[in-house]
């Protein structure tokens, strides 16, 4: 697993129309449209070798955390973003995985917001300006 995190004064999401996925996630009055304050946003990329690496949850909640802790922030974007060059898991697999890390976020405390899989959406977010603000790490 790959993830890319901004610290973000805001971000907020609205759907605007399917992709090509195999997999489509239904829309609900809940999902369509999303926003938090102070959060974390991770662009994350659920990859091949976390398919037979049972930790690969945990190990990525602990370095979220890590993120979280320094910036003293708890509210977390969960957004799929297949485009950090690295050898994709099975569409399934990632789908799960994401729905996974967010259920287990959520039971850590963390509020979390994870627009629906399969969507286009139009994306706005303002990236704070400091040192911390922009982190990657392959877990």
């Amino acid at each position: 697993m790959r993830f890319l995190s901004f610290h973000c004064d805001y971000f907020k999401y609205e759907v605007k129309k399917k992709s090509r996925s195999k997999i489509i996630e239904d829309l609900t009055d809940d999902n369509k449209i999303g926003k938090l304050e102070n959060v974390i946003v991770l662009f994350i990329s659920v990859e091949k070798q976390d398919e037979t690496n049972p930790s690969y949850i945990e190990r990525t909640i602990i370095e979220i955390e890590k993120v979280l802790q320094q910036l003293k922030v708890t509210d977390i974007v969960v957004l799929s973003f297949a485009h950090l060059f690295g050898e994709l898991s099975d569409q399934e697999f990632g789908f799960n995985a994401l729905k996974l890390l967010e259920l287990n976020l959520k039971q850590k405390g963390y509020t979390t917001l994870r627009p629906p899989y399969g969507w286009f959406n139009e994306l706005e977010l303002k990236a704070k300006g400091h040192p911390l603000s922009r982190i990657s790490r392959k877990i």
